[in-house]
């Protein structure tokens, strides 16, 4: 390769790292894997840590995200509220609030599923609303037993 193909190369790279772009066989961010015999709660407090990990900090930290999503759904993100489904997923967001919530706190590049009952979905959108205003109560989780 020329001194100029080089330098090209390495600008392209710097470019490509600032400006977020990734490969195509990246995946988004908290995309992976459930393990084999892992339950889906240990599995969404795998998925809230990395949440927490890559968006916060949180108040509380992992300790009160995980704590929250047990009170609110079990750990469970198809949990929906009875008898009228109203709340959903892990962090029981309103149905009509999660679409603009989505919208707001999400990227397209992610790949995230639009629907609040995806665990990865809801961890990073609630996790992130959390950060961007500041506190568990202000952003609609009162403090209770968290």
């Amino acid at each position: 390769m020329t001194r100029n193909g080089s330098a090209l190369a390495v600008l392209l790279l710097v470019a490509g790292v600032l400006l977020g772009a990734t490969p195509a066989s990246a995946t988004g961010p908290c995309d992976f894997p459930r393990l084999d015999g892992e339950t889906i709660q240990h599995f969404s407090k795998r998925r809230i840590v990395c949440a927490v990990e890559r968006f916060g900090p949180v108040p509380g930290g992992t300790v009160r995200a995980i704590c929250i999503a047990k009170r609110e759904s079990g750990l469970d993100p198809s949990a929906t509220s009875e008898p009228t489904g109203e709340y959903r997923g892990l962090y029981q967001h309103d149905r009509d609030l999660w679409p603009a919530r989505y919208d707001r706190y999400t990227a397209p590049v992610w790949e995230l599923s639009p629907s609040a009952l995806n665990g990865r979905s809801n961890a990073i959108v609630t996790i992130r609303m959390v950060a961007d205003i500041g506190t568990w109560w202000r952003a609609g989780w009162p403090r209770k037993d968290c």
